[in-house]
């Protein structure tokens, strides 16, 4: 296989890092970088990211795809089907002590919370992720070299 051509690690660093918090009995959170691709709540949305709570509690159904994470998640009692490309996952780590891993991230066109595109009203049925009930403080990730 061609180097050039290979997969990227970061859906398996995100899929380990799950796992390592769900062994833990940590919660494990995403930081996304909402760009027009991401199927979230557009009123979540601040400074163009949002945080998101995708322990096994919070949501169902979850597949962390090597393009996309999808699940279902509740937001204020309703069912929503959720969608997150992968390159627009900027960290994930455990809620309860800030340990994770911080990733780049060059997303597409982002998208603010205070201008709803005409794009997202029409993708009322595509999957949108849940964030925490209340703000998560700043995370204490280190870069690992």
């Amino acid at each position: 296989m061609d180097v050039m051509s290979s997969v990227s690690t970061k859906p398996y660093l995100l899929r380990a890092l799950f796992d390592w918090c769900a062994d833990q009995g940590l919660t494990p959170y995403i930081a996304v970088v909402v760009d027009e691709r991401a199927g979230v709540p557009r009123q979540y949305v601040k400074d163009g990211q949002i945080i998101l709570n995708i322990g096994r509690e919070a949501v169902h159904q979850l597949v962390m795809g090597n393009e996309l994470i999808t699940c279902s998640a509740r937001f204020g009692g309703v069912a929503q089907e959720l969608t997150i490309p992968i390159d627009c996952v900027a960290a994930i780590y455990a809620r309860e002590n800030g340990h994770g891993m911080a990733f780049e991230v060059t997303p597409g066109q982002t998208v603010r919370a205070d201008v709803a595109p005409a794009a997202a009203s029409e993708r009322s049925e595509q999957p949108v992720l849940t964030t925490p009930d209340k703000p998560v403080g700043r995370s204490h990730l280190r870069r690992i070299k």
